[in-house]
């Protein structure tokens, strides 16, 4: 979650029980829940939205198909994994016609 793990979520606490005081610290607490849920709707109903829009063929469309950086990550990725034996072999036809030996 967020990359915290419970040494970091135990010193935001502390942090936080020092500066706003075990007091408000519960309602802080709630209305952050309440936000992050509110913000995961929206989300959630911007996806559908944009399903609808698009129709049947992106009714798998997630968000995070469209980030560029995961879209070239998956492209790297496959072309890594790829073996040897998929990459073609360079000829004659591939290389520019000033390298291509003549016989004169």
């Amino acid at each position: 979650m967020f990359g915290i793990g419970l040494p970091e979520l135990a010193v935001l606490t502390v942090v936080g029980i020092l500066v706003f005081g075990p007091d408000k610290l519960p309602e802080l607490a709630r209305q952050s829940a309440r936000m992050l849920k509110r913000a995961r709707q929206l989300a959630d109903s911007a996806r559908d939205e944009l399903r609808d829009q698009l129709g049947p063929d992106y009714a798998d469309l997630e968000l995070r198909d469209l980030d560029p950086r995961a879209v070239v990550r998956r492209h790297v990725v496959e072309a890594w994994e790829r073996e040897p034996d998929d990459v073609p072999e360079k000829d004659d036809r591939d290389t520019p016609p000033s390298e291509v030996s003549t016989a004169s």
